[in-house]
């Protein structure tokens, strides 16, 4: 049986992103001139064996209004329902992203020892990169150990741009 997984367009300050989600949670919100994006939504609709179709659903119009309050500094945790697709390691890792709280980094290294492995800080950034959650689940919050900011899949601008964009609105709200 297929599942039919619904695509949209989101218009943000950072540029346009690409939401997908069923009728229940997203599955996935990336920049749209992310590398790989093509691929990646293959791979989304093999592993549900889905189909993509161009449609609002619940979780988008939510997503949509949530992305619009946090870029107006108005929204600091979203509700959004998620589905997040991985390894239990890769979970381990997404899972040390979520309550860091908003305005506030850790690094590779901190992430590391809060899933109990502390000498693996390259696969926790692996983890991080194969985040398809961008901005609810926040990698964008994790810099390298010296305060350098690291990879970012949207981009290490955008990655500055929402780390000092949180900062300017932690203490609002």
């Amino acid at each position: 049986m297929s599942v039919l997984l619904q695509s949209w367009n989101l218009d943000t300050l950072l540029g346009p992103m690409l939401a997908i989600s069923d009728e229940e949670a997203l599955y996935f919100l990336a920049f749209s001139d992310q590398k790989g994006i093509p691929r990646e939504i293959d791979q989304l609709q093999k592993r549900t064996k889905s189909v993509v179709v161009s449609e609002k659903t619940k979780p988008i119009l939510s997503i949509e209004r949530e992305l619009t309050e946090y870029f107006n500094g108005e929204l600091h945790t979203f509700e959004t329902p998620v589905h997040l697709f991985g390894s239990p390691f890769q979970k381990s890792v997404w899972d040390t992203l979520i309550p860091i709280p908003y305005g506030e980094t850790r690094s590779y290294s901190d992430q590391a020892r809060a899933i109990g492995k502390p000498s693996a800080c390259r696969a926790v950034a692996g983890a991080n990169a194969a985040n398809r959650i961008s901005i609810l689940i926040p990698c964008h919050r994790i810099i390298n150990q010296s305060g350098a900011l690291g990879g970012y899949a949207g981009g290490i601008q955008r990655k500055k741009w929402l780390l000092q964009h949180e900062e300017q609105y932690k203490g609002a709200k």
